[in-house]
């Protein structure tokens, strides 16, 4: 998922009362918790919500393919936000009382009809409509929108709305997660609690179906997840970011970033982690890897005009990528709009061939974030 992004209610999706929370949650950053240093993270209980910080977010993307050969993007996302901290919280008289607030995206790409959608959802995290856990189990829904342990430890997700579904079955357990940053502590920016805590499952193994086009496939694949929660903003001058996730072909990940600032510059807390077959990790600082745009794509909707094509090169790894998106038009339009899709590649590593697909996600072409999480 990557970095993340506040509930603003800046859109025609919110209700009137829920932009009215939305505001009164910012009133009080200051008073929650921030991430400021390295913390223990501890499985499975980290899965689950975190509420003394202010923002939350599970990201869940994956590239399918059915035994047709049809390909398929697909992105389920959820986001909590707390109106107020922990200590200034009170017992709720009813049961549709809460203090936080869930936001959700689901999109799917649909490579062989040349089709992209996406849909959002708000919810107040009450009366069991939307809400999150890590014990005994750990899920997180909004409606029927959800991610669920099974007894056998697979990772149940499934969304569906106007005729487009998503029912996958993920093993967790291929990979080990992945702690991002300095043993999950992910600074993006000089000031104190500029940062969020994050970790990554960079490798599930996918199977079960996709609806689109009013068929039904079944499909095969990997998924990555991505959780962060944080008290934070993107300091001044940083006003959006470019994010990616690759699963390469010869069992290794890549996870890298650039944060964007308004002269042109990329801030120097831009960071990324090579996770290597065997689960291994390499760091890598903003000077390690270049991000070469080659192309870009206009949105007829919002006007942002995003990169659409990139060249990766990181030299200490020995790495050179060729990168595409599987169809240009994967721009969220939402409450806010963001470009967020399936890509492939190939390219070389250590003098092999390797190719693959992930996903990139891309925020403030169509708007500074500065401000707005």
């Amino acid at each position: 998922m990557t970095l993340a992004f506040t509930l603003v209610a800046c859109g025609g999706s919110t209700t009137q009362a829920t932009t009215q929370l939305l505001s009164s949650a910012d009133e009080v950053t200051d008073t929650f918790v921030r991430a400021t240093e390295p913390r223990p993270f501890v499985f499975p209980e980290d899965h689950g919500p975190h509420p003394e910080y202010q923002t939350e977010w599970w990201y869940y993307t994956g590239n399918l393919d059915s035994d047709n050969g049809e390909h398929f993007g697909y992105q389920l996302t959820f986001f909590r936000r707390s109106m107020l901290p922990l200590d200034q919280q009170s017992e709720r008289q009813t049961d549709w009382g809460s203090d936080n607030i869930y936001m959700a995206h689901f999109a799917v790409t649909d490579v062989a009809a040349n089709n992209y959608v996406a849909f959002e959802r708000f919810a107040r995290g009450a009366a069991d409509v939307a809400g999150a856990t890590g014990l005994p189990d750990y899920s997180v829904w909004l409606e029927n929108w959800k991610v669920e342990t099974q007894p056998n430890g697979e990772v149940h997700l499934y969304a569906a709305q106007d005729g487009v579904v998503l029912d996958l079955m993920l093993d967790p357990t291929a990979k080990a997660p992945v702690l991002q940053g300095k043993d999950g502590y992910s600074q993006k920016g000089p000031d104190a609690g500029n940062a969020s805590y994050y970790y990554s499952l960079t490798r599930q193994p996918s199977t079960g179906t996709v609806t689109s086009g009013g068929k039904t496939y079944a499909v095969n694949g990997l998924s990555w997840m991505d959780h962060e929660f944080s008290t934070s903003a993107l300091s001044a001058g940083q006003i959006g970011w470019d994010w990616f996730s690759l699963q390469l072909s010869d069992q290794t990940e890549l996870m890298f970033f650039h944060i964007r600032r308004d002269d042109g510059t990329i801030d120097p807390f831009s960071s990324g982690t090579f996770v290597d077959s065997d689960g291994s990790l390499t760091k890598l600082k903003e000077s390690d890897f270049e991000i070469i745009v080659e192309d870009t794509w206009r949105s007829p909707r919002s006007g942002g005009e995003y990169p659409a094509e990139w060249k990766i090169r990181i030299p200490s790894l020995d790495i050179e990528l060729d990168i595409e998106p599987f169809i240009a038009d994967q721009e969220l339009a939402v409450s806010y709009a963001y470009w967020e899709g399936a890509i492939k590649f190939e390219g070389t590593r250590q003098g092999s061939s390797v190719s693959g697909a992930g996903y990139v996600e891309m925020t403030g072409y169509a708007g500074s974030m500065e401000g707005q999480f």
